[in-house]
């Protein structure tokens, strides 16, 4: 039978990461000298998943998958991806601004590259005060005008900037431009995707003076111009219930704000559920008894085969709720 699965932590040090992901979350990235992201569960190629405790400790998400199929991640699920893992768990500590960057859709991204796109979304977990992020664009733009702005370095001018708090939500589908700004911790949930294009990178340098891979032709043909009213997403927090955030092709997320224990039924559900503790601590108990402990910056599992759990916060807790659709 298949329990809740935790994974070991996937530690990926960067020119913009920092130390939140030890100070905050209390993750050990030695002996890297900063952390810009974490990947908590990762079907990348190069990157996958090995369970961290358990009777399957050691198995790779990648042997589960193809051994267990359907019970691991639901019989859509499966006929949809089959031996890959559909979403990517990420949590990202922006000690400076990110790349101004897009990510190409499903289509594009299976032309140039044989992979997924990478429709996203960000849940801030803390943010320092005045930090901000970019979502999309604040006027209407022309594909010509964007590609001026880029040559000329007016780009930041046509950018939509939002001031950001903790419990914040962004959903970027395939095609918006963004970026983190410095300050900024954050869970990412996305499709299993690692395809960037960056745009702009600030014109920093690494240690050997070196500056980073642009690529601006290739995000032209691959950016959504269009001027939307609302960029940050709007959900209606209430404790001891589980609200909707996030409804996309792609994934579900829910923001799951609890102080009392709650039973939490799946079985109209034909996926796979992964829970990610973004504030407190809980226990995740299953009906045979097997118990998971989360605190904040931690995520769990759930096979497709799992049907009910009980969440038992240690005080209050927040955690964000995602399976596929």
């Amino acid at each position: 039978m298949l329990h809740p699965l935790t994974f070991e932590t996937i530690f990926k040090d960067k020119i913009w990461g920092g130390q939140k992901i030890k100070t905050v979350l209390g993750k050990d990235f030695s002996p890297l000298p900063n952390c810009g992201e974490t990947w908590e569960i990762s079907g990348v190629s190069g990157n996958i998943s090995v369970v961290a405790e358990g009777p399957l400790k050691g198995k790779s998400l990648q042997e589960l998958l193809e051994h267990y199929k359907d019970e691991l991640v639901g019989k859509h699920v499966y006929e949809r991806f089959g031996n890959e893992f559909p979403l990517l768990v990420k949590f990202i500590d922006a000690n400076d601004d990110l790349s101004i960057q897009v990510h190409p859709n499903d289509e594009l991204a299976k032309k140039r590259h044989n992979s997924f796109g990478k429709t996203e979304m960000w849940y801030i977990l803390a943010a320092d005060e005045g930090a901000t992020l970019n979502s999309g664009f604040n006027r209407e733009v022309t594909k010509d005008e964007y590609v001026k702005a880029v040559a000329d370095n007016t780009l930041m001018d046509i950018l939509n900037i939002e001031p950001v708090s903790a419990g914040d939500v962004f959903f970027l589908p395939a095609g918006r431009v963004h970026y983190i700004g410095k300050g900024i911790l954050l869970a990412e949930i996305q499709q299993t995707s690692d395809i960037t294009y960056r745009i702009y990178d600030f014109d920093r340098t690494d240690d050997k003076g070196q500056k980073r891979e642009l690529h601006t032709e290739l995000a032209v043909d691959a950016i959504d111009y269009t001027h939307y009213d609302q960029y940050k997403t709007s959900y209606d927090s209430q404790p001891n219930q589980s609200v909707n955030a996030v409804t996309s092709d792609y994934f579900v997320t829910n923001v799951l704000k609890f102080d009392q224990e709650v039973l939490h039924d799946y079985t109209h559900l034909d996926s796979f559920v992964i829970l990610v503790c973004v504030d407190g601590a809980l226990t995740v108990e299953t009906g045979d008894g097997y118990r998971i402990p989360l605190k904040m910056g931690q995520c769990v599992l759930l096979p497709a085969s799992t049907t009910q759990v009980t969440l038992l916060p240690n005080g209050p807790m927040t955690v964000l709720e995602s399976y596929v659709p």
